[in-house]
């Protein structure tokens, strides 16, 4: 398993939103300035978690983006898999992908089974808060 540069972007600006939280919207142009990630990337980012209710947004004066939920409510597991897809280490073993011709069969599918469910319960064990930088 490899995370892409928007798996990571997508943390860094959720955890940016968490940090500078206001109340209020925060302009993404100030979070790319913040995070020194082109904005142009970001907007191809955020429509995914708006989608999926991780953030919202308001355009024009005064609009930008914030959280929905605590930070603490925010699993990396959950951001991860909205910007990367599954997180398995091996394809016979996601969700949803083609059945293995040999995975009855296979030695070392126990070990591609065990090290997923580790990937997904660590980064579903880590929350955004854990990410923060505290003053």
């Amino acid at each position: 398993m490899l995370i892409s540069s928007r798996g990571k972007y997508g943390l860094r600006v959720i955890v940016d939103l968490a940090e500078h939280e206001n109340g209020g919207y925060i302009p993404m142009k100030e979070v790319a300035k913040r995070q020194d990630i082109s904005l142009k990337y970001l907007e191809q980012i955020l429509p995914t978690f708006v989608k999926n209710g991780l953030i919202e947004g308001v355009h024009g004066k005064g609009g930008g983006y914030r959280l929905t939920r605590k930070p603490e409510e925010y699993t990396l597991g959950e951001i991860l898999r909205l910007t990367e897809g599954d997180l398995a280490p091996v394809t016979c073993v996601e969700n949803g992908g083609e059945a293995c011709e040999r995975k009855g069969a296979c030695p070392a599918m126990p070990v591609w089974q065990g090290l997923d469910a580790l990937i997904n319960e660590y980064l579903d064990g880590k929350t955004v808060r854990d990410l923060m930088c505290e003053e």
